[in-house]
């Protein structure tokens, strides 16, 4: 991401206006596609899909396989969301980076502020955990741990993959960051705890609202 200590030069204000559309296509489509599944949600139209994709992962339980994806959960839990979000931005600061530092603090706290408003206006029972597991307090549309994810690690790969150089090391960092992502919405649902619609409206309602914090941030930037 650029530095906001200095002037954005010609050929950089072409980029980001040019990019703004983009971020306009891909909100866009989230949104529909967020729509759509909660309207499914509310009419119960994805119990077919969803209980169909939750045996299909159920069926490759393994011992091991449990172990690793209690682990990859945790990835996407506030529990360690929130202490890594603090380290990262104190870290910002200090190297003069108040521009990303405000873009991972605005897009993380609008995300679990999102996230509670949609749990709240949904009321979406959690279905029965595997693994003896408990069941978690709140509702289950959408996944928090999936929205909340690619809140976070979109935003840190952006911040990472503008400072490296080269190109394989930027497609390295991004195809990274979407398996991780996508490993921990598989989580839930391997784990029980949410239906694949759950995982799928949390990924899109985050990519909305990192779209729109995207939108307004270089917007600004163009002030």
């Amino acid at each position: 991401m650029p530095d906001s200590s200095r002037p954005l030069d010609t050929n950089t204000r072409r980029v980001l206006l040019r990019a703004i559309p983009l971020s306009l296509v891909v909100a866009i489509m989230a949104l529909l596609l967020f729509a759509w599944m909660a309207e499914e949600v509310l009419e119960a139209g994805t119990i077919r899909f969803d209980n169909s994709i939750r045996a299909a992962v159920h069926q490759r339980a393994s011992p091991a396989l449990t172990v690793f994806m209690r682990g990859i959960t945790l990835l996407g839990s506030m529990e360690v969301l929130l202490p890594l979000v603090l380290i990262v931005v104190t870290f910002l600061l200090v190297r003069g980076k108040r521009y990303e530092a405000i873009v991972l603090s605005v897009t993380m706290a609008g995300g679990v502020i999102l996230n509670m408003i949609l749990k709240l206006s949904f009321h979406r029972a959690r279905p029965d955990p595997f693994f003896d597991l408990a069941t978690p307090a709140s509702y289950a549309f959408p996944s928090g741990h999936a929205l909340l994810a690619l809140c976070f690690y979109g935003v840190m790969v952006r911040i990472l993959s503008d400072s490296l150089k080269s190109r394989e090391y930027r497609w390295m960092v991004w195809v990274g960051a979407v398996l991780l992502i996508g490993l921990i919405g598989l989580s839930r649902i391997y784990l029980g705890v949410h239906h694949a619609s759950d995982v799928l409206a949390g990924y899109a309602a985050a990519i909305v609202w990192i779209s729109a914090v995207t939108m307004v941030v270089r917007q600004r930037k163009e002030v």
